[in-house]
């Protein structure tokens, strides 16, 4: 009989199954053989167990008797043969138990991520074990493997989150809330474009010293100029080299939610860069680099101050919350360009003496801090714990640690698809995206068309009625504050639903409590006197800081064209 279909064959006890010359299920006790495998299976909470080809799921439902509740079971089949075999089996399984799915499909991490996401919802899972029920993973090992690589890296990450909401989140909403005052002079940045040229997206890694060094080198004096072939998106830290070099980015951008970033600024004096500005960023940032930024937003988590913004038409351009200045530089430069994008300085490893590239503000301050007594070298930091050796795209030594290779596996998961974005060799980790030399970059670079040469324009005053929106806005904000105060301190009796509605619509003053950032925008009960207590303490702030925003609103022009 030809093995190019399932043959389904009885055992001593169940089913199993031969197929393309392997026997996938045992033919004495198929059915003893997947308990086996389930009963050693560890349990706890937020677990989610990967099961490659299940074929008749033996096993399976007596592991759905003994998970914890925010567990689930994830079986992927990617042969249409067997995936049949299976939803035949499994097919009053799946109906009664809603923690257990079973995906086909072509073996997309990213389509599984966001399927188990919209399935069971984000944070739900804590870590990934992998349940091998059958001998049919065998015959897609390494996709189902890079399957489940992708499904732990995507736990981590939105875990990573977690841990940033919680210690970061109060800053992004106050941040946010002082840069609405932004809104009437930032148009949208969709209505910006950099046309069909080709763009050169610019890192602060210790690669950006050579690729600086090949642009003067090929057009010399003429990358101060608005004439060359190609834009330059650049993140913040790089402009201190570009400064030493006389390139002129087109475009800016700042991501950072803390002062550190102002660094990047000093001595650049009268160089006006059209700078693109994050919600969350710093506020100060704004007043560098000519005082009119363009504004963009990465919601850090999902928030109805969000939706009440979207709705009002005030919600600027938004991008993925990618954490990394570098992965949102590369966002705009796709959602603004239509031509070739060349990455060039985005490393994700450093060297023994690096982080950053020369002239950088870190790299200056070891510079300036060397003695006889203090090394430029960073031991320290090169070979803590969790650093390790990497080879570099171009084969060299370096150092990399897990965040900066979660970063890389991010950019991997986020870019490495798109055809138009590729990277310069040397330094740095590989971006799964193809690579050219230097030499090549320059000359993809130099096609661009001079009629699409033009600069990003400045930001201009978007007139009285955007003005008049956000005021409103920042009233009716500061107002439900007011009354969630007044409800909590008992100056104004209210029912319990709408003490309820109130905590609801203003989530982001509890957002980032340790209960609330791993759980999905879930929180406490209006009941709970603990978390009122703490949520009663972040309301004044924010009070204030609408009033602030407010008096800057106002010192807008009352008049004006849209």
């Amino acid at each position: 009989m030809s093995d190019e279909l399932p043959r389904q064959c009885k055992a001593r006890r169940g089913l199993s199954v031969s197929y393309k010359g392997k026997t996938l299920l045992s033919l004495i006790d198929p059915i003893v053989q997947g308990e086996r495998v389930v009963k050693v299976a560890p349990l706890g909470a937020g677990i989610l167990y990967f099961c490659p080809s299940p074929l008749y799921g033996y096993g399976i439902e007596w592991l759905l008797n003994h998970i914890s509740p925010d567990s689930a079971i994830l079986c992927v089949e990617l042969n249409e043969q067997l995936l049949a075999l299976s939803n035949k089996a499994m097919g009053d399984l799946l109906k009664r138990n809603p923690a257990l799915g079973l995906v086909s499909g072509s073996g997309d991490p990213a389509r599984l991520c966001a399927w188990v996401q919209n399935t069971w919802g984000s944070r739900r899972f804590r870590r990934l074990e992998i349940l091998r029920l059958s001998g049919g993973w065998q015959l897609y090992e390494d996709r189902y493997t890079n399957l489940a690589e992708a499904l732990r890296r995507d736990i981590a990450i939105a875990w990573g989150n977690a841990m940033t909401l919680v210690k970061m989140g109060r800053r992004y909403i106050r941040n946010a809330i002082r840069n609405l005052a932004l809104i009437p002079q930032a148009p949208l940045l969709r209505n910006c474009t950099l046309g069909a040229s080709p763009v050169l997206v610019l890192g602060a890694g210790p690669s950006l010293d050579g690729v600086l060094e090949g642009l003067h080198r090929c057009w010399g004096a003429a990358l101060a100029e608005s004439s060359r072939p190609f834009k330059i998106i650049g993140v913040d830290t790089c402009l201190q080299p570009l400064k030493d070099w006389n390139i002129k980015p087109d475009l800016l951008v700042a991501l950072e939610s803390q002062h550190w970033n102002l660094r990047d600024f000093i001595g650049i004096g009268s160089w006006e860069i059209p700078l693109a500005m994050d919600l969350s960023a710093l506020p100060a940032t704004r007043e560098v680099l000519g005082g009119h930024p363009w504004l963009f937003a990465t919601p850090w988590t999902r928030l109805r101050l969000f939706q009440r913004l979207a709705s009002a038409g005030l919600l600027p351009e938004t991008f993925p919350p990618l954490g990394s200045v570098g992965l949102t530089a590369v966002a705009l430069a796709r959602r603004l360009s239509t031509g070739p994008i060349i990455i060039g300085g985005l490393d994700f490893a450093f060297t023994l003496d690096r982080f950053h590239a020369r002239s950088t503000p870190g790299h200056r301050e070891r510079l300036h801090r060397q003695t006889r007594f203090r090394s430029i070298l960073m031991a320290e930091a090169a070979f803590r714990s969790g650093t390790e050796a990497v080879r570099s795209k171009a084969g060299l030594s370096q150092r990399t640690d897990p965040v900066l290779k979660t970063y890389r596996d991010l950019f991997e998961q986020e870019f490495a698809q798109d055809p138009w974005i590729q990277d310069i060799t040397g330094l740095g980790l590989p971006l799964g995206l193809r690579s050219l030399s230097l030499e090549e970059a320059l000359e993809v670079l130099g096609k661009g068309l001079p009629s699409e040469t033009s600069r990003i324009p400045k930001p201009w005053y978007m007139g009285a009625a955007i003005t008049a929106a956000v005021d409103t806005f920042i009233c009716r904000e500061r107002d439900a504050l007011i009354l969630l105060r007044d409800i909590l301190t008992g100056n104004r009796p209210q029912a319990p639903e709408n003490l309820e509605t109130l905590l609801d619509d203003c989530d982001y003053l509890w957002a980032h409590f340790p209960e609330c950032a791993g759980a999905g925008g879930r929180r406490p009960s209006g009941t709970d006197l603990s978390f009122l207590n703490r949520v009663r303490i972040e309301i004044d702030p924010l009070v204030k800081l609408f009033d602030l925003t407010l008096q800057e609103v106002r010192r807008y022009p009352s008049t004006g064209s849209t």
